[in-house]
């Protein structure tokens, strides 16, 4: 494939994590990539440089607030005219904390539902007319707590099953033209704050397989949701049973 016909894919919240090995993939797949990051300066820089090594002019490291829905259009032109296309993206970027009855602020509301559902709409908004040219995809990252309520974990709940209605309605709203489909994860990777060995397996135990997942196992579903055409608006749990235990 030629650099100039190559497809692109915007993954927001790309430099780090499961993000990063979200891009890993698609630029080993022949994507040029946009890597999306807000404060990660330094591990999105590190990584587009890694990839331009290997194929010259195909990563960008661009940064945007997704608080600020200003930031997220200016997010969208940049993406587009990297490589003057997008085919694919993907709402990664998301925010996760504790929100217990009665300590819970509206900073922390608008920390939550920002990042799992105001951004990921209003970036797939700005984006529709050039994901429309290209017969494009929309993938967005969920969570099994978007069906299922995790305790003391409201706000965050709630939010990803917002992104989960989206996905539903932008892919009526959308299809012919655009797939939207989404991806939610079980316990893949414990949160940076850490979860407590205790509470590591008694999450685990709630699995009908008894072990964590790994990061490869969303990587492919990703690309079995890209390379699907004719799949939209379904969410497919990567869970190891733990949504038919909860």
């Amino acid at each position: 494939m030629s650099q100039s016909n190559a497809v692109a894919a915007l993954v927001t919240g790309g430099a780090r994590r499961i993000g990063a090995e979200i891009v890993r993939h698609l630029h080993g797949n022949h994507f040029n990539v946009i890597i999306h990051y807000n404060r990660s300066h330094n591990e999105a820089q590190s990584l587009a440089a890694h990839f331009n090594s290997i194929r010259a002019d195909s990563a960008t490291a661009l940064q945007a607030d997704l608080n600020d829905v200003d930031s997220l259009l200016n997010l969208a032109k940049e993406a587009t005219n990297c490589y003057g296309r997008l085919d694919l993206l993907v709402n990664n970027a998301s925010s996760f904390s504790p929100t217990p009855l009665g300590e819970t602020d509206e900073k922390q509301w608008n920390t939550l539902f920002n990042s799992n559902a105001k951004a990921p709409f209003f970036l797939s908004q700005a984006l529709i007319p050039e994901l429309k040219k290209r017969s494009g995809s929309i993938i967005n990252m969920i969570d099994i707590y978007g069906e299922r309520p995790l305790e003391n974990h409201t706000l965050y709940c709630m939010a990803k099953s917002a992104l989960a209605m989206m996905t539903r309605s932008l892919a009526k709203e959308l299809g012919p033209d655009i797939r939207v489909n989404g991806v939610a994860p079980g316990a893949i990777l414990w949160p940076e704050q850490g979860e407590t060995l205790s509470n590591q397996n008694k999450i685990l135990d709630k699995t009908c397989l008894k072990r964590l997942g790994q990061v490869e196992d969303i990587i492919k579903t990703i690309e079995f949701i890209y390379s699907n055409k004719y799949l939209t608006g379904q969410i497919i749990n990567i869970d190891g049973g733990r949504s038919v235990n909860m």
